[in-house]
């Protein structure tokens, strides 16, 4: 699956690339235009509640006190069409910060325009907000939003960390008119550009400005890059059920400082290679040398373990005893703030010091672990044309056992071994060992996740049908089950299977292997249900709980983006139902059987009768974890059939 068009640009200040100019009425701050006034909603999205009419970032380097700097200026005009719906009115600015040093973000200014009135933003309703360690936002709300409103806004950041150029986004969550970033920066920095996103520039042009730098003290000027990116027309980007992080679909361009020649003519690298990175990781304070520990876990961990003979039983034990030991405080750390030993006798800790103590751990059992880094699944797939280490966000354990490769996460106190948790399944990841050259591998899903059902019903003369049912569940499955039930009282998780249906009656819930994670998690419980006749009929319907799939997800007639479900999943459910001698089956729905293309996937359905019982048995498979955006209405129908067959298709009997 393409996730993005990769467009590396890497100028040399020799030539010119591109020819397309662009003429564009200018945008004065605090003017809009009388056509933007009188525009009541927007041809290409009529539905849309706002439209960005224009935006443009200008982001240029000068010097400012006596010091070179980056500023990044933004003017932004957003029209109002319907206010009751409008949700964009509060604007957020992030700006970086490093050691107590902030970026600063100056001269914000914002107007509320209903027609001749304005009103303005006042300084004291802008407020900051520290969102990481490094990142915090302003913020503020216009006020006075109607429909019609044109809400205008600039400001100017002003900041010494030219490796945080970042870049510009062409795609808002409103559809945008006109969105245009330009830059001006001087020869001696150089950048790597990344493109995201399958939409095309409608300008991408980029020339030689003379004499653009003069730097006091220095008698020649210096020339600078002058590139002019534009995208015109662009949707709203919208969220979509079961897909990766938009960021690996917003039009959008990425900056990354590839090097620097400073003023003394001293040259500085940033953007390293992946043997740069691989030497630096195995020296750092906050990977390569917390992997110092294996003689401290040795002492820690139960001799019973530390004499299993087989490999993958003796994995499994540290793997088991790291997790039971150590809770995750939900912080997520790659490049900082990582004391392995530390968190392990506070018997808590970030993610990488939960890992990287599975790491010493494992190594102190005499396996061969290593360190794979990876973006979560809520972030873009790192670029994988050179190194952007801010790319990653988390590390797991690689783990190779019999020529079999294991994937593992400790933080997660429901995740079997070899079960990554969801939020961690996103495409590849980048696998370190410090002592041979780091690579890519497949971040791949744990195989068999099946949700089977197997319920038996009889009626009786009271009207009722009652029975008993068992759930067996497997991989990323019993994991979702394990963390929605262990931590409920029984009487909850019973209020939650009989949400569905109110002549329910779920009662002897018991469960089994909650906390053996190697073994299926089984639920098993009684039930009975009282279904309301119509004349001398009964209509029942056979699958009376929730459903492994209990809606069609995908209800629009397109869809933009692909989809990845994550995992592969089978779901079976076997019913029987006995009438007994209080009825007669008189009519049960056609049995069916769809297939997706390509043998990604599959469900049939099949009534069988037999006498007084009918047995019922439904079979859904999904066989491939993504499907791309073609694949989109077969697997509509496909959920729109089997949600049918669950919701919709009752048996028919008749009362004796």
């Amino acid at each position: 699956m393409n996730l993005k068009s990769f467009l590396i640009i890497c100028f040399t200040l020799h030539f010119t690339i591109g020819n397309a100019q662009i003429t564009q009425s200018p945008h004065i701050f605090g003017e809009p235009m009388a056509s933007e006034y009188a525009m009541t909603s927007y041809p290409l999205d009529p539905e849309a509640n706002g439209v960005v009419l224009y935006e443009r970032g200008n982001y240029t380097v000068d010097a400012a006190d006596g010091y070179i700097r980056l500023f990044k200026e933004v003017h932004r005009k957003i029209k109002v069409f319907n206010a009751k719906n409008f949700e964009h009115s509060t604007i957020e600015i992030p700006y970086y910060r490093e050691n107590n040093v902030r970026e600063n973000v100056k001269d914000i200014k914002a107007i509320t325009h209903n027609g001749k009135a304005k009103v303005y933003v006042s300084e004291n309703a802008i407020f900051n907000t520290d969102e990481t360690d490094h990142w915090s936002l302003k913020k503020f709300t216009f006020p006075n939003v109607q429909d019609g409103s044109i809400l205008e806004y600039s400001y100017r950041i002003e900041t010494p960390y030219f490796h945080n150029l970042g870049g510009w986004s062409f795609m808002n969550e409103l559809p945008t008119v006109y969105s245009e970033f330009h830059t001006e920066i001087p020869g001696n920095y150089t950048y790597n550009r990344t493109m995201y996103g399958n939409r095309k520039l409608d300008v991408n042009h980029a020339e030689i400005k003379k004499n653009c730098f003069l730097l006091q003290g220095f008698k020649v000027p210096g020339d600078c890059e002058s590139a002019t990116y534009v995208m015109k027309a662009v949707p709203a980007f919208k969220e979509e059920k079961y897909m990766l992080s938009g960021d690996n679909y917003r039009a959008s361009i990425k900056f990354e400082l590839r090097n620097a020649v400073h003023v003394d003519e001293s040259k500085a690298n940033y953007s390293k290679t992946w043997d740069d990175v691989d030497r630096t990781f195995k020296y750092d304070k906050n990977l390569g040398r917390q992997l110092k520990y294996a003689s401290y876990f040795e002492e820690q961990l139960p001799a019973a373990i530390k004499n299993m003979q087989d490999d993958l039983e003796r994995a499994k034990a540290v793997y088991y005893f790291i997790q039971k030991s150590m809770a995750w405080n939900n912080e997520r750390r790659i490049l900082s703030d990582i004391r392995v030993k530390d968190a392990f006798e506070k018997k808590s800790g970030n993610s990488s010091e939960i890992n990287l103590s599975l790491v010493n751990a494992l190594d102190a059992v005499g396996l061969k672990p290593k360190i794979m880094l990876l973006a979560t699944r809520d972030k873009a797939q790192p670029t994988k044309q050179y190194p952007v280490l801010t790319d990653f966000n988390y590390a797991v354990v690689y783990l190779t056992i019999n020529k079999e490769k294991y994937l593992l996460d400790a933080t997660d106190k429901h995740a079997p071994f070899g079960v990554l948790p969801l939020r961690l399944l996103n495409i590849e990841g980048r696998v370190f060992d410090f002592k041979n050259d780091s690579f890519w591998e497949p971040i791949a899903p744990f195989e068999k996740n099946m949700h089977y059902v197997n319920m038996q019903l009889t009626a009786n003369d009271n009207g009722e049908f009652s029975g008993k049912a068992t759930e067996v569940s497997t991989g990323y499955i019993a994991l979702s089950k394990r963390s929605d039930n262990n931590n409920w009282a029984k009487d909850e998780v019973i209020k939650r299977k009989q949400s569905k249906n109110e002549a329910l009656d779920i009662t002897n819930l018991k469960n089994e292997n909650e906390t053996d994670l190697d073994q299926p998690y089984k639920e098993s419980y009684d039930l009975s249900i009282y279904e309301q006749p119509v004349g001398d009929k009964l209509f029942v319907y056979p699958f009376l709980f929730q459903t492994y799939f209990t809606e069609n997800p995908f209800t629009k007639e397109t869809r933009a983006y692909p989809i990845d479900f994550g995992f592969p999943v089978i779901n079976n459910y076997l019913i029987s139902i006995d009438v007994a001698d209080q009825y007669k089956i008189t009519k049960t729905p056609e049995n069916k059987i769809l297939k997706l293309p390509n043998n990604d996937g599959e469900f049939s359905v099949v009534y069988d009768v037999s006498g007084n019982k009918v047995n019922i048995r439904l079979s859904v498979k999904l066989n491939t974890t993504a499907y791309s955006t073609e694949a989109y209405p077969a697997l509509r129908q496909f959920f729109d059939n089997l949600v049918k067959i669950q919701n919709e298709e009752p048996i028919e009997l008749q009362k004796l």
